[in-house]
């Protein structure tokens, strides 16, 4: 196995090294810390949510079991810590124009779009809708994540997901379309 893969980080983390753990954020901060951005709706939360993230990593690698890809593992694991430091909260506000200040990992056409759309009628539409459309949203447009990997995240089948993310977009369009903004 390829001592930088994915797998061979994790289980050098899991055996106490600290630089497989660097390397595994810097490999992943950039998607993670899009998504949490998308989910707690304002850039000093995600940062939190980010360094709780790592540091629920560093305690729990050992867990990992090989069931799943690591990237999904990681994911699920930002996840978890979003919700539990965001429960309670209302849904989050409307991103500001710090959304392009995340840290750039190689951003690519959809991360460009929705930085862009920060503050704009599309964030604010993509902010309006469930929680459940929004992390959809959020895995497959911020994180770039593959539908499979995003169903394995929310722990609901590939149908789902694909049913959420035609909803969600039918939604948002629905709201420009209302406003007329042009798609």
């Amino acid at each position: 196995m390829d001592p930088g893969s994915d797998d061979a980080l994790l289980r050098s983390v899991a055996s106490g090294d600290a630089a497989a753990l660097s390397r595994l954020y810097e490999r992943y901060s950039g998607a993670l810390f899009g998504y949490l951005h998308q989910l707690a709706g304002d850039r000093m939360t995600a940062e939190e949510i980010l360094q709780d993230t790592m540091l629920a990593v560093w305690r729990s690698a050992g867990g990992f079991e090989g069931r799943s890809k690591v990237t999904t593992w990681l994911f699920g694991v930002a996840r978890r810590q979003a919700h539990n430091r965001l429960r309670g909260r209302s849904a989050p506000e409307p991103a500001g124009a710090d959304l392009p200040d995340r840290p750039d990992q190689g951003t690519g056409p959809e991360d460009v779009a929705i930085a862009a759309a920060g503050g704009t009628p599309v964030a604010a539409a993509i902010n309006r809708l469930p929680a459940h459309h929004r992390d959809v949203i959020a895995l497959v447009f911020v994180a770039g994540l593959p539908l499979a990997d995003v169903a394995e995240v929310l722990a609901i089948p590939v149908g789902t997901v694909k049913s959420r993310l035609y909803h969600a977009r039918a939604a948002v369009a629905a709201a420009l379309t209302a406003q007329e903004v042009p798609e």
